[in-house]
């Protein structure tokens, strides 16, 4: 690296000095190499560019194969270099960013392609490996200003050379990189001063790659799907609901139905009455027997706010059922659906044996094509 004099620039976090991070910013966008402060260590902000990216490698020791992480400056960013976003990571999104959480994602061959022709040849080429990228948000608002003011993706790895302990405050990055970096934004030590948990996320599951702030149970939690079915009495329509998604679910990402809560995806069911404990009916344990489902062990409970309130998306047999969830819950509006459309699921309570085969049949339709437009 040339001999050059690292300039450090102090700020205070309460009255953040916009004309210092416009300094950051441009000496980024120039092909410097800026530290920064996070709220797990202090990273070097580096341009996705070339030239740039193997200063970078110089500095930290690493070879020009070793890819970074890019780091944005607000989670809606991640639209921009994820195409198609499942359900799990959108959860992992919502609740852990901005936030000490390195998520790397899988994406599809199409999505890899549609990237390949939206971004620039050197930006994809240096951000994506193995169909897979690896995006932060930090939770830092110096790190988001800095983020947003520059023209350039950015990559971010931790204020170290290689092999040494990561820096945690202003006075560790220039015992590592004083004269190899052009600029330091000072503010103080870090909160956590750790690293970001890195996990990969993508259809066979979740996995934990680095341990950091996030445990793997809270990560488990933190990215839980949710589906609530909702009838009447949660002994007919709304078991056979939630029975016969279960099994198309599992299908879809080819595992034991058993195996569901494992996998991240948990499947509940109510009805409006507010009776609890009573079987489902016998009709309708007969029907999903019919198509594979064991329903026996159903026990009946009645629909609350807390319910609807932990449930991402909630699907209802008629608006009678809609009218109650937006009742109790009024925000749960935009995601509480019909489950076969307009044409609702008629109760076949007290109607005979082939009534209830009907209506499973029917759920039966109405599940597998909501199935089908759920990302995984």
């Amino acid at each position: 690296m040339r001999p050059m004099e690292t300039k450090v620039l102090k700020l205070d976090t309460a009255r953040i000095e916009s004309a210092k991070i416009n300094e950051a910013a441009a000496c980024i966008d120039s092909g410097g190499l800026v530290a920064f402060p996070t709220e797990t260590v202090y990273g070097i902000a580096c341009r996705v560019k070339n030239d740039s990216l193997a200063r970078l490698n110089a500095l930290k020791g690493r070879t020009a194969g070793k890819y970074y992480t890019l780091h944005i400056g607000h989670k809606s960013d991640v639209k921009n270099y994820i195409p198609t976003i499942g359900l799990r990571a959108q959860k992992l999104i919502q609740n852990a960013w901005p936030g000490p959480l390195t998520i790397v994602f899988e994406l599809e061959q199409e999505d890899i392609d549609k990237q390949r022709k939206n971004l620039e040849r050197e930006v994809f080429e240096n951000l994506y490996k193995d169909n897979s990228i690896g995006i932060r948000c930090p939770d830092n608002a110096i790190a988001a200003m800095l983020l947003r003011q520059t023209n350039n993706p950015v990559v971010a790895p931790s204020a170290n050379i290689t092999d040494q302990p990561p820096a945690v405050d202003a006075g560790q990055v220039l015992e590592q990189l004083s004269g190899q970096i052009e600029l330091l934004l000072d503010a103080g030590p870090c909160k956590y001063k750790k690293s970001s948990t890195v996990v990969k996320i993508g259809k066979r599951g979740m996995e934990v790659l680095r341990p950091g702030v996030y445990s793997q149970a809270e990560l488990e939690a933190l990215s839980q799907v949710k589906f609530l079915f909702v009838c009447t009495g949660n002994t007919c329509r709304s078991p056979m609901a939630e029975g016969i998604f279960r099994k198309y679910l599992a299908e879809k990402l080819q595992c034991n139905v058993d195996d569901l809560d494992k996998m991240g995806y948990k499947i509940n069911s109510a009805g409006i009455i507010g009776s609890v404990g009573y079987p489902a009916s016998t009709e309708a344990v007969v029907a999903c027997a019919a198509q594979g489902v064991d329903i026996k062990a159903h026990r009946n409970k009645g629909l609350s706010k807390e319910l609807i309130e932990e449930s991402d998306i909630i699907f209802v047999m008629e608006q009678i059922h809609r009218d109650r969830v937006i009742a109790l819950a009024p925000a749960a509006a935009n995601r509480c659906l019909l489950l076969a459309g307009k044409t609702g699921i008629a109760d076949p309570i007290g109607q005979p044996q082939e009534s209830y085969n009907n209506c499973a049949k029917l759920i039966e339709r109405a599940v597998q094509e909501r199935i089908s437009e759920l990302v995984i």
